[in-house]
């Protein structure tokens, strides 16, 4: 069965993960999708890569943006962006695939962006729900930020993960900074939505559209550290306050923003 989505570019950006890039393409192929297009936004990958990239680009039909030299996720995200030409973006990160639930669940975030002007995302993936949701429709709920809400995620209505989002995203919502660490990018990011009011949809069940694949071949680029899944009572006690002092300090960086 064919999905066709002629509003929407796929835009994934990629750097030295040539086979887990394959194996998402793949994905999308076998379960029908097509998208108007297809942007893969390269952040300086290893020669290796490139040319298989190349072979790819043969194979999947797809636009190629490539960078000499890695400028962090930021940049090949907004290099990536400006290549679209299509009202809707789905951006997707190398190492995920989408399910066999997410051509009718795509279809339904597509209606309520359609529906609703005012929406800016719809996030398919997570690691954690968001703190507070309202309840919407169909599997989603509307992600509610609160001054007031002690959780740092709180912070996190835009993410890097799965999403879908309106191809003017940069104009509205400002450019990704570049050559900064991935985490402080999505920081940034995330702030700026909040500031300009963004509003998004969560999927409620947020690991059941993509799931994130990495091999001993191609591991993940993100370093998460050991301490934030230490059940040691010593580090509890000290990720309790780092937690408190990152809820004050995002706090202090949305109401200074200007």
């Amino acid at each position: 069965m064919q999905h066709n989505f002629p509003e929407t570019t796929l835009l994934i950006t990629h750097y030295n993960r040539s086979g887990s890039l394959e194996r998402l393409l793949t994905t999308f192929q076998n379960l029908g999708c097509q998208f108007a297009s297809i942007v893969v936004s390269d952040d300086g990958s290893k020669p290796e890569h490139l040319t298989k990239l190349v072979a790819l680009k043969d194979r999947f039909t797809f636009e190629l943006v490539t960078t000499p030299v890695n400028k962090g996720l930021g940049d090949n995200i907004n290099k990536g962006q400006d290549a679209v030409k299509t009202p809707y973006t789905l951006y997707v990160q190398e190492d995920f695939d989408p399910t066999e639930k997410f051509p009718e669940t795509f279809k339904d975030a597509l209606q309520f962006m359609n529906e609703d002007k005012g929406l800016d995302i719809v996030r398919f993936y997570a690691y954690f729900a968001h703190p507070k949701l309202k309840p919407f429709k169909k599997g989603f709920s509307e992600m509610i930020f609160s001054y007031w809400d002690p959780s740092h995620l709180k912070f996190y209505i835009y993410s890097d993960h799965p999403h879908l989002r309106r191809s003017n995203f940069l104009e509205k919502f400002g450019r990704y900074p570049d050559k900064v660490n991935i985490n402080l990018s999505e920081y940034t990011m995330a702030i700026n939505f909040l500031h300009k009011k963004g509003r998004g949809l969560f999927y409620n069940e947020f690991t059941t559209i993509f799931e994130q694949k990495n091999t001993a071949q191609e591991p993940s680029t993100l370093d998460r550290r050991s301490w934030k899944l230490s059940e040691n009572p010593l580090v509890l006690l000290t990720r309790f306050f780092y937690l408190r002092y990152r809820w004050l300090k995002n706090s202090l960086d949305l109401a200074l923003k200007k």
